[in-house]
C-alpha cells in the first residue's frame, strides 16, 4: 500500500491507502506526525477519508488534513475541484495558484462565553470542538492541556489561545486534542476567527504560517497551502474510482 507525507504550514500528515489501519497500527505509524489520513475510497474528484490522531483516536474534522487530502487527490487525478468526505461532513476544495487550496469547511457555531478553570472560554464547533481563550499565546503550554481534558469537555477539546492584533488579524497557538501543540490548524483558524470576529476575512497567524479565513453566512472558508514532504508524489498515477462503501 502506498503512503506519503504531506504538510500544511508544518502540520504533517501521513496519507495512507492502507485499508486495515487499527489504533495500534496508527500509534506506531504516526510517530513524528500530526496524524494519518486514511483513504477509504477515491474517485476522480472525491475521496472518503478517516482522520487518525497519533494517539490512535479519530478526529471529526481537520482543516489542514482535508486540505492535504484534497491536494493529494488533485495531484493524482488532475481535478481542480474536489470533495473530501469525513463522516457526515463534506469539505469542498478548489485548487489555486502557488500551491494554495481554498476550502468550504461548512457551518461554524459560536457559543456563549463561559468561565472554565478560571478562564474566559468561547466554545466553537467547526464539525469538531474548540475552546478559544483570548490572551497571550505564550500561555498555551499551560492552558492547552488544562482545557483539553477538563470535565467540561467530556470528549476532550481542541484549545486555542489567541491575541487580536487588529481588525482582521489574529495571532494564535493551538493545542490539538490527541496531538498536543501543533504548528498550525485549519479548523482552529476558523474557530479563532469566528470567536474573535464573527464575520468577514481574518488572517490567523500560527507559528507555522498564516491561514486566511472568510466567514460568511455562518460558514467558514479557508485558504492555505498543502505540499508533499518527500519525492513520492512526483510519481503520481491516475487514481481509479473505487466503489463507494
Amino acid at each position: 500500500m502506498r503512503s506519503s507525507k504531506w504538510h500544511a504550514h508544518g502540520n504533517v500528515y501521513l496519507v495512507s491507502e492502507r485499508a486495515d489501519l487499527t489504533p495500534e497500527a496508527v500509534r506506531e505509524e504516526a510517530a513524528g506526525t500530526d496524524g494519518i489520513l486514511q483513504m477509504l475510497a477515491t474517485g476522480h474528484d472525491w475521496a472518503e477519508i478517516v482522520i487518525w490522531n497519533p494517539d490512535g483516536s479519530t478526529a471529526e474534522l481537520s482543516g489542514n488534513g482535508t486540505r492535504i487530502a484534497a491536494a493529494w487527490l488533485a495531484a493524482g487525478t488532475g481535478a481542480q475541484e474536489v470533495e473530501i468526505r469525513v463522516g457526515a461532513r463534506t469539505v469542498r476544495a478548489r485548487m489555486l495558484r502557488g500551491g494554495l487550496v481554498e476550502q468550504d469547511l461548512g457551518p461554524v457555531e459560536v457559543y456563549e462565553r463561559e468561565r472554565v478553570a478560571g478562564l474566559e472560554v468561547t466554545a466553537v464547533s467547526v464539525g469538531n470542538p474548540h475552546a478559544v481563550v483570548v490572551g497571550d499565546p505564550d500561555d498555551l503550554p499551560l492552558i492547552g492541556p488544562l482545557l483539553e481534558t477538563h470535565p467540561r469537555y467530556p470528549g476532550r477539546t481542541n484549545v486555542q489561545v489567541a491575541r487580536v492584533d487588529g481588525p482582521g488579524r489574529v495571532t494564535a497557538r493551538v493545542w490539538e486534542r490527541g496531538v498536543g501543540e501543533t504548528s498550525a490548524s485549519g479548523t482552529s483558524a476558523a474557530a479563532v476567527a469566528a470567536a474573535t470576529h464573527g464575520e468577514g476575512e481574518v488572517t490567523v497567524s500560527f507559528p507555522g504560517g498564516d491561514l486566511l479565513v472568510r466567514l460568511e453566512a455562518g460558514r467558514a472558508h479557508l485558504t492555505g497551502p498543502a505540499e508533499p514532504l518527500d519525492d513520492e508524489e512526483s510519481h503520481f498515477r491516475h487514481i481509479p474510482p473505487l466503489e463507494h462503501p
